[in-house]
């Protein structure tokens, strides 16, 4: 009998070193990996191409980018070229300046097209948010003189402010002024205690402040685009009763509307048992293990579930989502459209998690923009303008008695190295 209680208390013992360590790299500052090789540079009279290792992502068709370890970027052509079983090239359609491509160049593959807004032709003021948790650098991109409705661009764990460019286009069109905005932690904006993200629930005090300072310079109201995370936290403003009339509408692109679920898928996709994201949730959600995460707070998780959520919300929801997606599962998307399809419209795409607009710039872009005119409330929209592609505490609307105990796995070491730190990221 002895023996079988030290095993259960081993096993127990094991099986919370195994959330906390999911936690901890959930919640850590989000790092770009360089996992990828430029195996050589071929050129011809219509510039250059790099040839890469032929993986799911480098042989997929659309529109991406390659960072650079050393810095710097190179935006890639819709079309792959074979380059044998195991090789393909892409042609090379723009580069940052001063860029020298070469082999053995260690890159990362992205769907964050455009580093600035000048590289996505938008002509952008850079201003300051002041923010419950300090200033926060954003980018304003003026609209038509008149129009009363802005765009609001969230980003998601892990990424920058510079991938929901893509979205700013489709608002660019339509006559909106754009703000795009960092936040707590992001790496751009406020740093504030370790860095780790709370998963939307501190960072949308930071977008309640972009909302507010949109009223303050002449907006009437805004429809918030949120990329992964990003729509987390625009679903928790959408419902939140100090914004939510401002609030006409939201574009969501790869949405997490259910925490527990995404935590499970990627542990799914690092090769660990889906059951073992069950581990993370009492070191996110119970006061004492937050802290020993390294949490400021305990983070309400149960409030983030917007399929359990479906009748409260209020404000009409354009979903945009990949059917590859493997770290935001596409069912999610579709039970919320199911549950109230008359407020949600979902438009699916062959595409990973937040590549939706790069799989097909075009028709991610023409979905957008023919939703627009239909929000509610509309400011006066504008006709297309093609674009060439080369204060209030949001924490009243939550319980503070999320706290949920659940069932528990083993195996900790192999996986600080295994689960991708902000796992959900938007690239």
């Amino acid at each position: 009998m002895r023996r079988v209680a030290l095993g259960a208390g081993l096993v127990a013992a094991g099986a919370l070193g195994v959330g906390w360590v999911i936690a901890r790299r959930l919640t850590a500052p989000g790092t770009r990996r360089y996992d990828l090789t430029v195996r050589e540079v071929e050129r011809d009279g219509d510039g250059s191409l790099i040839v890469l290792d032929r993986t799911r992502q480098t042989a997929a068709e659309g529109a991406y980018n390659l960072w650079f370890e050393n810095g710097g970027w190179a935006q890639l052509s819709e079309d792959v070229l074979d380059r044998g079983p195991t090789l393909i090239a892409r042609r090379v359609t723009s580069t940052a300046s001063g860029l020298t491509l070469r082999a053995g160049d260690h890159v990362s593959w992205s769907g964050i097209y455009y580093a600035t807004p000048h590289d996505a032709s938008l002509h952008a003021h850079d201003i300051t948010i002041d923010t419950p948790a300090g200033p926060a650098p954003a980018w304003r991109i003026d609209g038509d003189s008149g129009r009363s409705t802005w765009a609001i661009h969230l980003h998601g764990l892990g990424s920058v402010r510079a991938g929901t460019l893509r979205a700013v286009l489709a608002a660019t069109e339509r006559g909106y002024t754009s703000l795009v905005i960092s936040y707590r932690a992001d790496g751009e904006g406020p740093g504030v205690g370790n860095g780790r993200s709370t998963l939307g629930f501190t960072e949308a005090d930071d977008a309640a402040a972009a909302i507010e300072y949109a009223m303050r310079h002449g907006a009437r109201q805004v429809v918030l685009f949120g990329w992964s995370m990003g729509a987390a936290i625009a679903l928790q403003l959408a419902h939140h009763p100090s914004y939510r009339r401002s609030i006409a509408g939201l574009v969501l692109d790869s949405p997490v509307l259910d925490w527990t679920e995404v935590i499970k898928a990627n542990c799914t996709r690092s090769g660990l048992p889906s059951a073992a994201g069950s581990l993370a949730i009492p070191w996110l959600t119970l006061r004492p293990l937050a802290r020993m995460v390294g949490l400021p707070e305990s983070i309400p998780i149960r409030s983030f579930d917007w399929t359990v959520r479906a009748e409260e919300l209020t404000a009409p929801t354009l979903i945009l989502h990949g059917t590859h997606d493997d770290s935001v599962p596409i069912r999610l998307s579709q039970a919320l459209r199911d549950a109230r399809p008359g407020l949600v419209s979902l438009e699916t795409f062959e595409a990973g998690h937040t590549l939706s607009w790069n799989s097909d710039p075009d028709r991610w872009q023409s979905a957008v923009i023919a939703w627009l005119p239909g929000v509610p409330r509309g400011g006066g929209l504008s006709g297309p303008r093609r674009r060439d592609r080369d204060g209030v505490s949001h924490r009243a609307m939550v319980s503070e008695n999320d706290q949920e105990l659940t069932q528990k796995d083993d195996t900790a070491r192999w996986l600080l190295t295994s689960l991708p730190s902000s796992s959900c990221s938007g690239n």
